[in-house]
């Protein structure tokens, strides 16, 4: 709907990118609501967006009409439910784009490869190819575990600023998976320092006893994710790690040039 002084000149409405400069707008709330926790005021979205309040208005009362988004009680706006759908659907097609490329690090390093993505708190598994070995790990697809306690995790959090880990840490909790676990923010948040200097993540035996994965976040790519192989600590070792990871790294990196090519076509 146009307000009473908003132009019908069709240039007006033209993105910089030749879109349509409405939806741009509307995805660019939407992403910005999902950067605050999913729930917002409008005079916060105005400040970040740099948009004024009646275009935020008009934007939001269109996304709350198709139930992206929802008006609650104190007059602030959420994420709305028909999100979810989106998202999981999304979620199996990241999956699907990612299966040969997971199927490559099976190849040249023998071991169970994973693809998982950060949602809210949670590290949700979206893609695995198994091992060939008799004896191999398996997630399922689907599966959510606590991002401390994953080397997955600590790829997908190594660049997030210290207070907001410790916050998430603080809603999640840090229970014990085994004896190797590590269980206070502090020694977390070292852990995450050892990732940004050596560029991977290690989980230790800290998910289950007797398992190793080694992981990397893929750089660039629309929605955070990260790639991992796992598999017994007697295979995955510090010099069969030495091989493994500039593999994984050369992956992630082919991987994020088709994720971006998606996000852009």
């Amino acid at each position: 709907m146009l307000s009473s002084n908003t132009t019908t000149d069709a240039s007006k409405h033209a993105a910089p990118s030749g879109g349509v400069q409405s939806l741009e707008r509307a995805f660019d709330l939407l992403e910005r609501m999902a950067d605050a926790g999913g729930e917002v005021g409008l005079s916060e979205l105005s400040a970040s967006s740099g948009l004024p309040l009646p275009t935020i208005h008009r934007l939001m009362r269109t996304l709350v009409a198709c139930g992206y988004v929802r008006q609650q009680s104190n007059r602030r706006y959420s994420l709305g439910p028909r999100l979810i759908r989106l998202g999981e659907s999304a979620s199996r097609l990241l999956g699907t784009w990612a299966r040969p490329f997971l199927a490559r690090l099976v190849e040249e390093t023998g071991e169970t490869a994973n693809m998982a993505l950060l949602d809210g708190d949670e590290i949700v598994y979206v893609a695995q190819v198994p091992s060939k070995h008799s004896m191999r790990m398996f997630t399922e697809v689907g599966r959510r575990v606590l991002p401390h306690s994953t080397g997955v995790g600590k790829a997908l959090l190594a660049h997030t600023p210290a207070d907001e880990v410790r916050a998430l840490l603080g809603r999640t909790g840090m229970p014990a998976a085994t004896e190797k676990t590590i269980t206070t923010p502090e020694g977390f948040l070292e852990a995450l320092e050892h990732v940004r200097r050596v560029g991977y993540a290690v989980d230790d035996n800290e998910q289950e006893i007797g398992v190793r994965c080694l992981a990397v976040s893929v750089p660039n790519s629309p929605t955070a994710a990260a790639i991992s192989i796992s598999g017994p600590a007697g295979r995955v070792t510090e010099s069969a790690t030495d091989k493994i990871v500039p593999i994984l790294q050369e992956v992630a990196q082919e991987l994020s040039v088709v994720l971006t090519n998606a996000g852009h076509n």
